[in-house]
Formats: structure tokens, sequence, C-alpha cells
């Protein structure tokens, strides 16, 4: 049986656009109380007044999710806001086009980590202690399968989202006496902003053939729905074709 997300507290971090987008507003639409970050505010204005439209309350924070005060910061934010946190989602993420390491450099390597690993600790670490004294939280990371199939996404992507998909699993290992929950969610090609970061974008026959972000979010929701006694370590959600 599903839990309701009516009044669940639910901080959605890489808000502005993609995947993040849509699962703020699944999660808003399911009556969650919604705090929607990212770093690009005048996205997280826009997602506002959208959901303002139909009704809706959306509570909003600019962050950069590569700056620990800035994601300390947040968390303080959030539950001064809206409540103690009872699910935490994970959506920031980009690469670059100079991705092969015949290109990379050490500044590019950093930035790639910092965003789509160092992060999640950050935003993980000032939610965890407020979790564990209520005995329950869920994390839910998007990470990608280029974290556990090689491809050529580049080094540093496939790093960090196989060091994302770590971080989920080692928390849960850690945390589940505590009744805090994780669980890492790995989407084959979805069709979003960050394959305008590719060196050549996929054709227009296999972007047909892609993922939405809202099939993404979608699943993440689902997670977010389980019953306490019911955990989801990892899961991967794939286009057809593959």
């Amino acid at each position: 049986m599903r839990v309701s997300l009516e009044n669940q507290v639910v901080l959605v971090v890489g808000a502005s656009s993609g995947i993040g987008r849509e699962t703020a507003v699944l999660l808003a639409r399911r009556g969650a109380r919604v705090m929607a970050s990212a770093r690009r505010e005048e996205r997280l204005r826009g997602l506002q007044s959208e959901l303002a439209r139909d009704g809706i309350a959306i509570a909003i924070a600019p962050a950069d999710a590569s700056k620990v005060g800035e994601m300390e910061k947040l968390a303080q934010r959030t539950r001064d806001e809206l409540g103690q946190i009872d699910i935490m989602v994970y959506v920031t993420g980009t690469n670059i086009p100079d991705r092969t390491l015949k290109r990379l450099n050490a500044d590019l390597w950093d930035m790639m980590l910092s965003v789509n690993l160092n992060g999640a600790y950050y935003i993980t670490r000032a939610v965890l202690p407020q979790m564990r004294e209520r005995g329950a939280g869920h994390l839910i990371f998007v990470a990608s399968v280029s974290g556990v199939v090689p491809d050529v996404s580049g080094a540093a992507y496939q790093a960090s989202k196989r060091g994302l998909i770590g971080l989920a699993h080692a928390i849960r290992v850690e945390e589940k006496e505590n009744g805090i929950r994780t669980c890492a969610i790995l989407p084959g090609l979805v069709d979003t902003e960050i394959l305008e970061k590719r060196p050549v974008k996929p054709p227009p026959e296999m972007l047909a053939k892609a993922l939405q972000p809202v099939d993404v979010a979608e699943a993440v929701v689902a997670v977010a729905e389980l019953p306490p006694r019911v955990v989801i370590p990892e899961m991967q959600i794939l286009p057809t074709y593959l």
C-alpha cells in the first residue's frame, strides 16, 4: 500500500530543470510540502508561479550544491519554513563536452565531482542528524546507469555517478538501524538539458526513444510512497530500446 505524501516535507536539490523540476511538480501535486532548490533562481521562481496558478504552493531556495555552507543553510531554511525534513531528493548533476581523458583537466574533474557527488554528501550531512533523532528519513539520489555500465559519458561523470551510488548504499548500511532508507535511481538516456553538453547531441531518432524527465520523476515518487518497512536500495529505469 502506498503511503500518502500529504504534508510530508520534501527537499528537492536540483529542481530548476529536467528530472528535478518534474519531481518537485509531482510531489507538490501529491500534497507534499516541497522546498525546491537549485542555483538558477529565475527558474525556481518560474516553477513557483506555474504551480501557484493551479493553487499549489511550493517553497524555493536558491543554493549551490557544490558549496558545503550553502547546503547547511538550505537544510536549516527548509526546517525553518516547512518543518522537519521527511524526504531528500538529490537530482543535481552536470557533464562537460571536454570529457575525454585527452581533454579533461584537474579543474574540470574537481567541478564534476563537486556538483555530482560532493553536493550529495554535503546535503546528506546536513539533514541526517534530525532524521536520526526522529528515527525516520528517506534519501533518494538520482545517479545514472553510467555509474554501473561503462559508456562514453566520460571518466569524471562515470566516477561521480558510481561514487553517488556507493554513497547511497553506505548510508543505508550505516543508518538503517536509525530508520533511514536510501535509494539510488539509475536512469538511462533522458531527454534533458544535459544533452546539450555532449560533444555531439543524440540524433532525433534516438531522442524519440529516450526517457522523458517525468518518467524518472514518477519513479522517484513511487519510491517515496513506499511504506517504512520497504526499501529499494537501487533502481534502474531504462528506455525500452536498450
